[in-house]
């Protein structure tokens, strides 16, 4: 059982078929399949099934996701680890975060990182949180940055920062600059937030919908936003108020764009982590980002901001 073998199985679970996978993979769909079959035949069970038309993991193939995964990843990592020793400080350096924490802390961690690491091919991808674990878990990237631990003994996480969230509302909102005594008191508005999607495990949309529970607000008028950007604008045009990280905010409260609702009862905050996989290899220049991106908000927590 080899690591390409492996890396077939889990391109043709991750597209939904062998044409999908033949595609992806540059690969003609026979060849594909072959790799499969023999797959199969070696392990004695099929891996997947045919149901209502779609290629699905049968119970066996479900079983062989997560092994697969650290088998693939591992054998990523033996690679970068023997090209490492010939251009330490280069090679290929990958990172995954969470879109709203892909703001100005992160263009400055960047922007640092290029100064010393120029050679280093570098890529960026955007994800929720239970996405980008994943991502670090399957080897696709190197490093994640996503709210809230996570628990896989797969990965190991770092807290960086528990940033705080504010309630913020247009400049000219008749509460704006102004405080309530509890959340409740703002169940008449209007709100904007990420939608909670089925299948799609988002931590953000979650966190703030259960504040809303907790905090006693019930059924709320919400118009639903997958854009950070968009809701910014709606909420700077009076459609709404919402609940967001102050560093996502923190350019349109310095420019009057926007304004703040204090809230009494609510101390609600974002934990901010890193990921990388256990035990997984990690270059020079990997290392290097690691130790500027935990400094940066070190930094961030002895300042207040």
């Amino acid at each position: 059982m080899d690591s390409e073998a492996l890396h077939t199985f889990l391109t043709v679970h991750r597209r939904g078929g062998i044409s999908s996978a033949a595609k992806a993979l540059h690969r003609s769909q026979p060849a594909i399949s072959r790799r499969i079959a023999l797959l199969e035949q070696e392990l004695g069970v099929p891996l997947f099934e045919r149901v209502a038309g779609r290629t699905v993991l049968s119970d066996a193939g479900r079983v062989m996701v997560p092994y697969a995964e650290r088998a693939v990843a591992a054998a990523q990592d033996a690679t970068n680890a023997v090209r490492a020793l010939a251009k330490p400080d280069s090679g290929p350096v990958a990172l995954a975060v969470v879109g709203t924490l892909a703001g100005g802390r992160l263009s400055a961690i960047l922007k640092r990182f290029a100064s010393e690491h120029p050679q280093v091919d570098f890529t960026l991808r955007t994800a929720t949180s239970a996405e980008t674990s994943d991502m670090v878990r399957r080897g696709e990237v190197t490093i994640g940055l996503r709210y809230d631990r996570d628990r896989s003994r797969d990965l190991d996480c770092e807290w960086l920062f528990a940033e705080r969230l504010r309630v913020v509302c247009a400049s000219d909102h008749p509460r704006a600059g102004r405080r309530v005594a509890k959340l409740a008191d703002l169940r008449g508005e209007r709100w904007i937030a990420f939608p909670e999607v089925p299948g799609r495990r988002e931590i953000t949309a979650s966190h703030v919908l259960a504040l809303f529970r907790t905090h006693g607000l019930g059924e709320v008028d919400l118009t639903p936003v997958d854009s950070l950007t968009a809701q910014k604008r709606l909420v700077e045009a009076g459609f709404g108020i919402a609940l967001l990280s102050e560093s996502n905010v923190a350019e349109e409260l310095r420019s009057s764009d926007i304004s703040t609702i204090e809230v009494g009862d609510l101390t609600a905050t974002h934990d901010v982590v890193t990921v990388t996989r256990h035990g997984g290899f990690l270059s020079a220049a990997s290392r290097r980002l690691l130790e500027i991106i935990q400094a940066d908000y070190r930094t961030a927590r002895s300042s207040g901001h």
